[in-house]
């Protein structure tokens, strides 16, 4: 498929696609989460047999920006039909820890509802959020909504943080939740935002960096990445991208990851050429941005996906393949689940600079010929737990455990103490049906100028810098022209 053809087909134009967790203190509310159903009857994990024996060969992985579970999947959890065929499959105790139904409090004292975004008076464009700011999800504005809520002082929130989607409005992702495995206690890495978090993707750390910080001055971040390893170990592995690489990040980052234009995901998974290890990332930048990022529309997101996840199923990888979708940060969205600490290097108890302290829960799931249909998986994990999988797969890791001291097959302590994803992928007689009949609406061309603001009525925090304005800093220093990422290579999505 021609690239910009690709991406004007994902952004704008065309026709349908045819395709025991702790609460967080909200004023009302009511608890779905359990502790777990049970696994399917004779279900065995790959990780009990040998890495080399696991019928995984090729993992796609894809990962959006900056949406939170109860405000993407919290549907989940009042979906009877899903939770019927759940507790049939599974048993009684088949549950989904999502809660749509909840009340926060504003600075005036005023409690006020999560809503349905999708139909709400007034609204102009409810799939891009127009007219609202992109919620708060800074270090600090993150901990704001930790310790005092979705739209507390300093949360950088209005009401369109406390707004959801629910089933309709997510044809593509939510007929992936309801097939496959779906995870309700997968956190982002850190209480940061996108650059952090998807830094502990690739490497397990962000350096201590708390801010989406481009490391100019340094020519490139240093610490190894999950490219460096699987290079090393001659692992064939790529990242397919469309404007922005996240690799170039790193010294070694854009030749270690083969990066190259998304265009060649589709040729290479049609030809049967895909390597084992595939990141693909959406587009960042421009009005038809297909990443989920307010304000996109998140209908581009619905498209992008499923063109990805089509080309995957049609390929002859994916009998033996896995496609992990998952978000990089809450984004300010809210979430009912406090959000735990892992084990971490930078550990601290001085919350300010506590690397532990995860983020909030993200909708994340895994599908696969191999994956439990409609299953919810209720292990507390976050991120990393991608890295512990490839690390097994084919790095030589544990299939769980710390290892031994002296081992070199871990970056940090995240990933060696994190959950391998393989645990939820094993089924003796792997079903490789699904069903790809999914009309997805055509996005909205863009916010009317004027439209998005920027804090708007919000409750002022330090915001992220947009998408736009990184690209701007790496353009404007020469960053991206010494890390050797091309014009060609790197086209803005306008």
């Amino acid at each position: 498929m021609d690239r910009r053809a690709f991406l004007g087909r994902a952004a704008l134009l065309g026709g349908a696609a045819m395709v025991g967790p702790k609460l967080l203190s909200a004023c009302t509310s009511s608890d779905g989460d359990g502790d777990g159903g049970a696994s399917a009857p004779g279900f065995t994990s790959i990780l009990e047999h040998p890495a080399s024996d696991a019928p995984i060969d090729t993992v796609v992985v894809v990962m959006m920006e900056n949406r939170s579970f109860d405000h993407y999947f919290g549907w989940l959890a009042n979906d009877e039909a899903f939770q019927e065929s759940g507790r049939s499959r599974y048993g009684g105790d088949f549950t989904v820890a999502g809660m749509l139904d909840q009340t926060y409090r504003a600075p005036d004292g005023a409690e006020v509802a999560t809503t349905h975004w999708v139909g709400v008076e007034g609204e102009s464009d409810p799939w891009r959020g127009c007219g609202h700011p992109d919620p708060g999800h800074s270090w600090d504005a993150g901990r704001v909504q930790r310790d005092a809520g979705f739209l507390a002082d300093g949360s950088g929130n209005d009401r369109y943080a406390i707004g959801y989607y629910l089933d309709d409005d997510l044809p593509f992702t939510s007929r992936l939740a309801t097939r496959f495995t779906t995870f309700d206690q997968w956190h982002c890495s850190v209480l940061a935002p996108t650059f952090p978090n998807r830094e502990y993707l690739h490497s397990a750390q962000s350096g201590g960096q708390k801010a989406n910080y481009i490391p100019t001055a340094e020519g490139g971040f240093t610490w190894p990445t999950i490219w460096d390893r699987l290079a090393a170990a001659n692992v064939p592995a790529r990242y397919y991208y469309i404007d922005l690489p996240v690799p170039v990040l790193w010294t070694t980052g854009m030749e270690a990851s083969g990066a190259t234009n998304l265009e060649n995901y589709f040729d290479d998974a049609a030809a049967g050429r895909l390597p084992n290890v595939v990141f693909v990332d959406p587009g960042f930048l421009g009005a038809g941005r297909t990443d989920d990022h307010p304000h996109a529309d998140i209908r581009a997101g619905q498209r992008f996906l499923y063109d990805v996840f089509r080309a995957f199923v049609e390929s002859p990888h994916w009998e033996h393949g896995a496609f992990i979708l998952t978000y990089d940060e809450w984004g300010g969205f809210f979430d009912h689940v406090a959000p735990p600490q892992f084990p971490d290097d930078r550990a601290s108890s001085d919350d300010e600079e506590n690397f532990a302290q995860a983020g909030f829960r993200v909708p994340s799931l895994v599908a696969s010929p191999y994956a439990r249909p409609g299953y919810v998986d209720h292990t507390v994990m976050e991120h990393t737990s991608v890295l512990r999988f490839l690390e097994w797969r084919f790095l030589g890791a544990p299939a769980t455990g710390t290892g031994g001291d002296g081992d070199t097959w871990y970056f940090t302590e995240r990933d060696r103490n994190a959950y391998n994803l393989g645990a939820a992928l094993g089924l003796s007689e792997p079903d490789p049906e699904v069903d790809l009949d999914i009309e997805i609406d055509e996005p909205t061309p863009d916010c009317a100028p004027g439209e998005e603001g920027y804090l708007g009525d919000a409750v002022a925090a330090p915001a992220a810098p947009p998408a736009e304005d990184v690209w701007t800093e790496m353009v404007s220093t020469g960053y991206l022209d010494r890390m050797g990422v091309t014009d060609d290579a790197a086209v803005i999505t306008t």
